[in-house]
């Protein structure tokens, strides 16, 4: 059985963040966001999570912008011009495009947590990524939403 967990840093303290990836074991932090870089993400910072997760956590970052959805498509969201499950459908679809399974396969992300800002995963497309892969996998995936 293949482990995937999912977290977002919005509403959490660097504390609260890093003790979630700790304490649940998490072998990886893998950032699903297109861009890692902007100033309003404190902490999560791309080149700061990545020596905060070595350090705090001892555990490898990687930033892979083939799980991220495009621009357009978040801007959409953000601009309430597609509904949910418009997006859904949408994100899904670039998965699939981009052929993300033969790409990058599913068992390097066994004990991995996907990252990205929202708080919860409800309306978040690490949620989608997940079960994206459980979907598609031949073997179980159990997903873990860390909140």
């Amino acid at each position: 059985m293949t482990t995937i967990y999912t977290i977002g840093f919005t509403k959490k303290s660097a504390e609260q963040f890093f003790n979630l990836l700790r304490n649940n074991h998490v072998k990886q932090l893998v950032d699903v966001r297109i861009s890692n870089s902007s100033q309003l993400a404190g902490f999560a910072k791309g080149k700061d999570l990545e020596f905060f997760t070595k350090e705090i956590c001892h555990i490898p970052y990687r930033h892979i912008t083939d799980f991220a959805p495009t621009k357009d498509l978040l801007d959409k969201w953000h601009k309430q011009e597609v509904t949910w499950e418009e997006y859904e459908r949408i994100y899904t679809n670039i998965l699939k495009e981009r052929d993300i399974l033969r790409k990058h396969g599913i068992k390097p992300f066994d004990g991995s947590c996907f990252l990205c800002s929202e708080e919860t995963p409800e309306n978040c497309h690490r949620r989608l990524l997940a079960e994206y892969m459980r979907a598609h996998s031949v073997e179980e995936v159990n997903i873990i939403h860390l909140i």
